[in-house]
């Protein structure tokens, strides 16, 4: 099968909604402590966030998933549009394809076309850099969308339940090492919702990574995805619910900071502003979600997104009320307590 169609397949199946996670994402654990007595006021609240010292209106990045056919070009350029719109920075999906189908570039290079002004990530897989990757391949993944920084998305779950998938997994960490020494801009590493545990991060940290993104269990299930894909093998199920809660990720990590300087993206389940604000508690920089982003943009394009992100804003704003916060930088674990 296509790496197009393969890609096709995967965003139809993750907006289905039939391929999340039995495995809790663990924010259920905790509530909010009421603050009776806020002494705020609702003009007075920002939601305005930090991230590789840019501010945005928003601790929302949206997160890496389409590209490479011709669909995710006019998804891409509404996400694109939207971002620059409202101040917030996204990824574009995997850009392998571009690395063997040069036609593929413009549904990727489209996204800057549409926000001139935007952070935008390229995005690359972690089982691409076994052998390191080529300058010029680096060059034609950053420069095809003049983009402020490189995601690695790490998946070796999807890709062992993939009938099409990478089996080589040894190389990819000096590779992420390699890239860090030669990319000019910062490099982010992501899971892709099995989750990061504290060793890895810190293995990531010592190779130069500026930013962890957990992506922890608890939203998509990209097992599931594959094992729904899989037409010419039986489906391995035993396998749909691997990986660590995006909770028990976000935990780990965020405990490395005693000894490293780096952003902190928690993601995997994310789908109100009831998590982001839990993770923001728990230690988290930002928060990232795809599916229910491009669940609106498919279902409802450019105004579905916008009634998205107008309903989260608006939630957030409410919570930070009722914690007696005026900026989301004064979360911490203070305002949330174990049920």
């Amino acid at each position: 099968m296509s790496i197009k169609q393969r890609k096709k397949d995967h965003v139809s199946l993750t907006t289905s909604g039939e391929v999340d996670y039995e495995t809790e994402t663990g924010f259920q654990q905790y509530r909010f402590i009421h603050n009776a007595l806020p002494e705020v006021n609702v003009k007075d609240i920002s939601t305005e966030s930090d991230f590789l010292g840019r501010t945005f209106s928003f601790p929302l990045f949206i997160s890496s998933m389409t590209g490479g056919y011709t669909d995710a070009g006019a998804v891409n350029a509404i996400i694109a549009r939207f971002c620059e719109d409202y101040n917030l920075p996204f990824g574009v999906g995997s850009q392998r394809i571009m690395l063997e189908d040069k036609e593929a570039v413009s549904s990727f290079s489209v996204v800057r076309e549409k926000a001139p002004n935007a952070f935008i990530a390229s995005n690359i897989g972690g089982a691409q850099l076994v052998e390191g990757l080529a300058k010029d391949d680096m060059n034609l993944l950053i420069d095809s969308i003049e983009a402020d920084a490189v995601i690695v998305h790490l998946n070796p779950l999807q890709e062992l339940m993939q009938p099409e998938g990478d089996r080589r997994f040894k190389g990819i960490e000096s590779g992420i090492d390699e890239l860090c020494s030669e990319s000019p801009v910062p490099v982010i590493v992501k899971e892709t919702g099995a989750g990061i545990s504290a060793n890895v991060a810190k293995r990531l940290l010592d190779s130069g990574v500026q930013v962890i993104d957990v992506a922890g269990a608890g939203g998509t299930s990209w097992a599931k995805v594959e094992n729904e894909r899989a037409t010419n093998k039986t489906p391995d199920n035993d396998f749909n619910d691997w990986g660590l809660p995006t909770l028990e990720c976000i935990k780990q990590v965020n405990a490395l900071r005693s000894d490293y300087k780096f952003d902190l993206i928690a993601s995997g389940g994310i789908r109100s502003s009831h998590d982001i604000a839990k993770t923001l508690c728990l230690g988290a920089n930002f928060s990232a979600s795809a599916q229910p982003v491009i669940k609106a943009v498919i279902n409802d394009g450019y105004e579905g997104l916008e009634v998205l992100y107008r309903s989260w804003r608006k939630q957030l704003i409410t919570i930070l009320v009722l914690l007696g916060c005026e900026h989301v930088n004064e979360l911490n674990r203070n305002h949330i307590q174990s049920k």
